[in-house]
């Protein structure tokens, strides 16, 4: 049996689909042109008017916008409204440490919501659960855009961001939590936290979870709803576009169903930018169709996954993408964080010590670890073991600063980290992510 939260829309016939998406991706032009002079001049550099959208083919017409248009941008650039209609900003890290800062109208937010209570009624959430939102709260938009949609089903939620585990297993078991949402590498952490205390899948009443913000395998899947004895479901979202809900699991999970009734889906080659033949893998774009305050079109999200056409058993006729199977820049995911090793570059260059450095990602006990090895000039390595420790323990601390999560920082001696032939190799991922 299918769950919807908006069935006329979640099920639309395709042509009809497909005409409501071109008058509304019309009227997004022509409001991004007139009210946003970043991308108007873009428009214009490339020749292109709001008069030239007339197909929604047409869109690879108008140029492309990506996180370096953002970090320029920042922070009042792309702005598509009012400052004084704006009720809310969320923020993920950028680049350089310029962070991305997104806004939102009040009917951005409704939007966004809805696409979350859409995500949790998939996964069969309705009035009578009660939602464990262990996302993170404040800029992160996991925690607001999960807790929103379960207000929008109407269902008990528990804003309990992420953390404090001890305290996340008594409400789970207190107040008889039946859905929760999180990491993946989250829920694996609590579920080695239960077996320490001895707390049994039959001593919740856990039914069904939502887990992204990172990427995570079918073998993950698997654990998570042996261990909790749960349905376990991909969300997927960008801060960019709204956060998460930007496409979700149904109860047939076989790819993440886009609201594209919100946002329209291109897949490119990620070297020529030429959209690509139906069907192929290729980095995803989006275009916000109906959004106010942060109207991005044509945005490159950077990460590569494939768009499946065919009819989904569950009933929707959203189209479904694929889990992200990697991604066209050097962005890494750690704990539920966007890092650019540009980011610790930035923070080693400016303390002015870094000849060569190595960053490198494992998962250890279900979390993510960030360990940034750096070579220190001949000078610099005949200082003190005290001295070295404290410049390490400046240098993590710096780290943190940039990128809002820890790193062990090790100093090493000239020459130690290896050199290749190419490119140097930067960064060294550990985790079995697919």
């Amino acid at each position: 049996m299918a769950n919807y939260y908006q069935k006329e829309l979640e099920t639309m016939p395709r042509q009809e689909l497909e005409e409501m998406q071109l008058q509304k991706l019309k009227q997004q032009v022509r409001h991004v042109y007139q009210n946003v002079p970043y991308y108007r001049a873009k428009m214009e550099e490339k020749g292109v008017s709001p008069d030239d959208i007339q197909s929604l083919s047409d869109i690879a017409k108008l140029p492309f916008l990506t996180k370096n248009d953002l970090r320029e941008a920042y922070p009042y650039g792309l702005l598509g409204a009012p400052l004084s209609q704006c009720v809310r900003i969320q923020s993920t890290s950028g680049t350089t440490g310029k962070r991305v800062v997104a806004f939102y109208t009040q009917h951005d937010i409704d939007l966004w919501e809805d696409c979350c209570a859409r995500a949790l009624v998939a996964a069969g959430c309705t009035s009578e659960d009660v939602v464990q939102v262990c996302y993170g709260y404040g800029l992160f938009t996991g925690g607001a855009g999960m807790h929103g949609g379960a207000h929008r089903v109407g269902a008990l939620t528990l804003p309990m961001s992420s953390g404090n585990t001890e305290r996340q297993l008594q409400f789970m078991q207190d107040l008889s939590s039946t859905m929760i949402c999180c990491t993946p590498s989250y829920a694996e952490y609590l579920i080695e936290s239960m077996k320490e205390q001895g707390i049994t899948p039959q001593d919740t009443t856990l039914k069904a979870g939502i887990f992204g913000a990172e990427p995570w395998t079918e073998e993950m899947r698997h654990e998570i709803e042996e261990s909790l004895h749960i349905n376990a479901y991909d969300i997927y979202g960008l801060t960019e576009i709204s956060g998460p809900g930007v496409a979700f699991e149904c109860q047939a999970k076989s790819g993440m169903h886009i609201c594209e009734d919100h946002f329209l889906v291109e897949v490119i080659d990620p070297d020529t930018g030429e959209v690509k033949p139906k069907g192929e893998p290729g980095e995803i774009v989006f275009t916000c169709l109906d959004k106010e305050a942060f109207p991005l079109l044509r945005y490159r999200t950077r990460d590569i996954a494939v768009i499946k056409y065919e009819p989904c058993s569950c009933g929707r006729t959203h189209v479904r993408m694929s889990k992200p199977m990697g991604r066209s820049d050097d962005m890494l995911i750690i704990r539920g964080v966007n890092v650019f090793p540009s980011q610790i570059e930035a923070v080693l260059l400016t303390e002015g010590y870094c000849a060569n450095y190595q960053i490198v990602v494992d998962r250890v006990n279900h979390t993510d670890t960030l360990d940034v090895y750096v070579e220190l000039p001949p000078e610099r390595f005949s200082d003190t073991i005290k001295n070295l420790s404290a410049l390490e323990n400046a240098l993590a601390s710096a780290i943190r600063t940039m990128l809002g999560i820890g790193a062990k920082v090790h100093l090493v001696a000239p020459k130690t980290i290896a050199r290749s032939e190419g490119k140097a190799v930067r960064v060294i991922d550990k985790r079995k992510l697919h």
